[in-house]
C-alpha cells in the first residue's frame, strides 16, 4: 500500500483518535521533504537549531545547504482538503520522504504521494533570533525556542559521557550530532556557561513582550564522572540557581538528567526546577540492557525505576515526567517481533508508572543515520504501532484519572504544542 493509503486506512480504523495526531505521527516517523521554493519561504522563519539531536533522517553532509540552513524548526498543519485543526510538528528532514512541503498558488502545502492534504504555516522568527551576545555567540546557540515559542531549550552539555557504541544509547546521536554540526561550521557550544545563558534569557525576557515563552528545559548528556569538577546534579543545578535568582518565577523550570539518588533530586528541586524528567527510554528489561548499555551498567534498570518513584516524593508525582523513545521496542535485531508484543511491554510500563501517579511522556523514535541502530533499521516501525500506542496511552491516562502534565501547554487537537510526539494531541 502507498503511504497515503495506509494513512487513510488507519484514520478510518481509529476514528476515535484525531486524524491530526495520526498524520503528525507519520510525519515524525518518516520525515519531511521541502521543495526549493518552499525552503526559500522558510528563510524568514525560525530555522532548525539542532537543539540536542539531529532529528533528521539524513546526515548533514547528505543535505543541501538550503536544507541545512533554511528548513524551519517546526511547521503548523492547518485547514486544506483535510480541514485540519492547527497541529505543530517538529521538522525531521528526509529528502526522499513521501511527505513534501511545496508551494501551490502562493501557499505552502503539505502533500503525501503528490496529493495535497493541508496548508502549512511556518513559525515566525522572534525578535531575539539573529541577535548575538557579548561573546559574539548567537542567542540560538544558547537558548533556542521550541513548541511554537512555548519552550526555551537549554542544552547545557551537548555531549554525553557514555562514549562509544559499547556505552552510548543505541538510538541516540547526541555525540555524533555535535561532531557533524561543528564540522559544518555551525555555532555549537559544547558546555554552556550559566552567565551566558542568563544573558540570552535576559534578551528573551525583554523582547518577548507577548509572553509567548512559558517554560525552559535544561538538559544535556549524562555525566558519569565529573564535568568542570562537578557531578551531574551539581552541574545541572547551577543553571536553575542562576536563572531563578535573576528571573524568579518567570518560567516553569524543567530539568532532564539521569535517575539520580534522592539527595541529588532534592538539590535539583532546591535549585528551582519544578519538573523532573529522568527518562527511562524503554520499559523492557532485556531491551534496556541492550539499547542503553551505559545506563544499564552505571545505574541499572530496576534502580532507575525506583529512583523515578522516589523522586515523586520530592517533586510530586505529577511533576515527575519520564520520557520513553517510542518505537525502539521494535528495533531490529533485538526488538519485539510483533506490534502486539511491543504494545504489551510498553503498556506494562505505562500501568506501572501511571498507577503511581507518574505520567510518562514519549517521543517518536527518529531513525537517525549516525546511530548504532540505523544499519539494521533504515526504515522506522510501522505507523500502526504508533496509532495503537496513542490509543493505549490515552486510555491508560484516563483509567487513572491523572492531571494534565504541567509545563506542556494546552492539550488536544488545535491546541497542543509539543512537537516531537502526539501524546498531548490525544489528551
Amino acid at each position: 500500500m502507498s503511504t497515503l493509503a495506509i494513512l487513510e486506512t488507519l484514520c478510518t480504523q481509529y476514528a476515535d483518535l484525531p486524524r491530526e495526531a495520526i498524520l503528525k505521527t507519520d510525519l515524525l516517523r518518516l520525515g519531511l521533504a521541502f521543495t526549493p521554493e518552499a525552503l526559500a519561504r522558510g528563510a524568514a522563519a525560525k530555522p532548525k537549531s539542532y537543539f540536542i539531536f539531529s532529528f533528521d533522517r539524513r546526515k548533514q553532509e547528505e543535505l543541501t545547504l538550503a536544507e541545512r540552513t533554511q528548513a524551519p524548526e517546526e511547521i503548523a498543519l492547518c485547514d486544506g482538503p483535510w480541514g485540519l485543526r492547527r497541529t505543530i510538528v517538529s521538522v525531521r528532514l528526509h529528502p526522499d520522504s513521501p511527505y513534501r512541503v511545496t508551494v501551490v498558488d502562493d501557499r505552502l502545502v503539505l502533500q503525501c504521494d503528490g496529493t495535497a492534504l493541508c496548508n502549512v504555516a511556518l513559525p515566525a522568527a522572534p525578535p531575539y533570533y539573529g541577535q548575538t551576545l557579548s561573546s559574539g555567540k548567537p542567542i540560538t546557540d544558547l537558548a533556542p525556542t521550541l513548541e511554537w515559542g512555548y519552550l526555551i531549550y537549554i542544552t547545557a552539555f551537548r555531549l554525553c559521557q557514555y562514549w562509544g557504541t559499547e556505552s552510548e544509547c543505541q538510538f541516540c546521536d547526541i555525540n555524533e550530532n555535535y561532531r557533524q554540526q561543528r564540522a559544518t561550521g555551525r555555532a555549537y557550544t559544547g558546555v554552556k556557561d550559566p552567565t551566558a545563558v542568563c544573558e540570552a534569557l535576559a534578551r528573551i525576557d525583554t523582547l518577548d513582550t507577548a509572553r509567548e515563552t512559558h517554560a525552559y528545559t535544561v538538559t544535556g548528556g549524562s555525566i558519569t564522572d565529573r564535568l568542570h569538577d562537578l557531578d551531574e546534579a551539581a552541574f545541572y543545578a547551577r543553571y536553575a540557581e542562576a536563572i531563578e535568582a535573576q528571573f524568579p518565577g518567570r518560567w516553569i523550570g524543567k530539568v532532564v538528567t539521569q535517575a539520580l539518588p534522592l539527595a541529588d533530586v532534592r538539590r535539583l528541586k532546591a535549585a528551582g526546577y519544578q519538573i523532573y524528567h529522568p527518562n527511562y527510554e524503554v520499559w523492557d528489561d532485556r531491551l534496556f540492557n541492550l539499547l542503553c548499555p551505559g545506563k544499564a551498567q552505571y545505574i541499572g534498570r530496576d534502580l532507575w525505576h525506583r529512583r523515578i518513584v522516589d523522586a515523586a516524593d520530592v517533586f510530586g508525582p505529577a511533576h515527575v515526567i519520564p520520557n520513553f523513545v517510542a518505537g525502539v521496542e521494535l528495533a531490529r535485531p533485538h526488538g519485539f517481533a510483533t506490534i502486539e508484543e511491543a504494545l504489551r511491554s510498553t503498556g506494562e510500563g505505562l500501568q506501572w508508572f501511571m498507577s503511581r501517579g507518574i505520567c510518562p511522556r514519549f517521543t517518536v523514535w527518529c531513525v537517525e543515520p549516525n546511530t548504532a541502530l540505523y544499519a539494521a533499521n533504515p526504515e522506522p516501525p510501522p505507523l500502526e504501532y504508533y496509532v495503537k500506542l496513542l490509543q493505549l496511552y490515552r486510555d491508560t491516562f484516563r483509567q487513572y484519572g491523572l492531571p494534565l502534565p504541567p509545563g506542556y501547554g494546552a492539550p488536544g487537537p488545535g491546541h497542543a504544542v509539543f512537537s516531537v510526539s502526539a501524546f498531548m494531541d490525544v489528551l
